[in-house]
C-alpha cells in the first residue's frame, strides 16, 4: 500500500541533479574505484556494503583499508550522496503517484565504472539482457544516475529498453536520471562500451521494509 504503482513504466529526467553535482559524485566514484578495479571491463563500488572490485574478486572496502578510508572520502561526500538519493526517490514517487516514505532503499546500490577492457569473469559481462526483479529480487524501482557523457567520455554504453517491436534507448549524460519499475515490463541491457570510461550509480528501491538498507555512513 502506498508503494505499488497504478501502472508500470519508466522515465528520464535531466532536472533532478545538476551537472556540477554529478561531477562531484563522479569524483567520489573515481577515488573509491582507484583503490581497486576489476581485471575486466566492469568495476563496482558499493558504499553501503563496502564491496569493491579487485582483480577477479571483491573485497570489503572498509575492512580492507580500515582507517585510511577517512583519507579517501569526506562527510561532505556522503552527505551529497544521501541528498541525491533522496531527490531521486522523491522524483520516482512523484512520477508514479506513490508515497516516497513507503519506498525503501535496497541492495545492491552501487557505482559502476565500465570501459572496453575484455571481460575476465561472468560479472564483467554487463551487456546481457535482464530484468532487475529477477536478477536482484528485492528491486521494485530502479534508477540510474549517469556521471559521464555519451560520445564525449565514452562510445557505446547506451541503455536500451528492449520493447516488443522497437527498442527505446537512453543516451547517458552527466546528471541525467533514468528510472523505471523493475519487473518484466522493463527488460533492458547496456551496450558494450567501445572506448573511454562510463560512470554511473545504480540506486534501487523496494516496497518491502524487510529488504531495506540504510544510507552509507563514513
Amino acid at each position: 500500500a502506498g508503494c505499488t504503482p497504478r501502472r508500470c513504466g519508466r522515465g528520464v529526467t535531466d532536472a533532478v541533479i545538476t551537472k556540477e553535482e554529478a561531477e562531484r559524485i563522479r569524483r567520489i566514484a573515481e577515488r573509491g574505484l582507484a583503490l581497486g578495479g576489476s581485471d575486466g571491463g566492469a568495476s563496482i563500488l558499493d558504499l553501503h556494503s563496502g564491496a569493491l572490485s579487485l582483480g577477479k574478486h571483491f573485497v570489503n572496502l572498509y575492512r580492507y583499508f580500515g582507517d585510511k578510508i577517512q583519507d579517501i572520502f569526506t562527510e561532505e561526500d556522503f552527505a551529497l550522496y544521501r541528498d541525491v538519493r533522496q531527490r531521486i526517490q522523491e522524483r520516482i514517487a512523484q512520477a508514479f503517484g506513490i508515497s516516497s516514505v513507503s519506498m525503501y532503499l535496497t541492495k545492491p546500490t552501487f557505482f559502476s565504472r565500465i570501459n572496453s577492457t575484455a571481460a575476465r569473469t561472468a560479472h564483467d559481462e554487463y551487456w546481457h539482457p535482464h530484468v532487475d526483479k529477477v536478477t536482484y529480487g528485492s528491486f521494485d524501482y530502479t534508477s540510474l544516475l549517469y556521471l559521464s557523457d555519451y560520445t564525449e567520455d565514452f562510445g557505446g554504453g547506451r541503455f536500451v529498453f528492449m520493447d516488443t517491436g522497437s527498442n527505446k534507448t537512453v543516451e547517458p549524460r552527466a546528471g541525467r536520471v533514468s528510472f523505471f519499475t523493475s519487473g518484466s515490463e522493463n527488460l533492458h541491457r547496456v551496450e558494450r562500451v567501445e572506448w573511454g570510461t562510463r560512470y554511473a550509480v545504480t540506486i534501487s528501491f523496494t516496497c518491502n521494509p524487510g529488504h531495506a538498507i540504510g544510507d552509507p555512513v563514513l
